[in-house]
């Protein structure tokens, strides 16, 4: 499952946003608390809020990331009998302008099964996350001098 967004401005201001964490909260309607490290290996504490579902806390670890490009990480249940890999990518289209990617592909035994159990709230947290990602880098970027 995937969103994607056109975002007038350049990957440094999105991924000035992305990288920072403790601000998540404050603009990503799906992440009502983040914390941890960007480095490959580093646990993340999340809490997950996606429409029509309860918030639920998670703590996958980071398994890529490319400053300006790219931020993946793994969330492993029932012992790795289900794998997801939530991914949030930059691509740079134009000077000032990027498509930002937002998803998650589910692997293992139970992966199919969770991902057609939280489909349609994941199709809308991630479009609403896209969204408010587009609207605060723009503002930010429109805002600079």
């Amino acid at each position: 499952m995937e969103h994607r967004i056109g975002v007038q401005a350049p990957p440094e201001t999105l991924w000035t946003l992305i990288a920072d964490l403790n601000a998540w909260p404050e603009w990503n309607p799906i992440y009502s608390r983040a914390s941890g490290v960007l480095s490959i290996g580093a646990p993340l504490e999340l809490t997950l809020a996606l429409p029509d579902l309860p918030p639920r806390h998670i703590e996958p670890v980071v398994v890529d990331w490319v400053p300006h490009e790219q931020l993946h990480w793994r969330t492993s249940v029932a012992s790795g009998l289900g794998v997801a890999i939530r991914y949030i990518e930059i691509d740079q289209v134009a000077e000032h302008a990027c498509i930002v990617s937002n998803g998650e592909l589910f692997q293992g035994l139970l992966g199919p099964a969770a991902a057609k159990r939280i489909q349609r709230p994941l199709k809308k947290g991630f479009a609403a996350m896209g969204e408010a990602l587009k609207a605060k880098a723009e503002a930010a970027w429109r805002g600079r001098a």
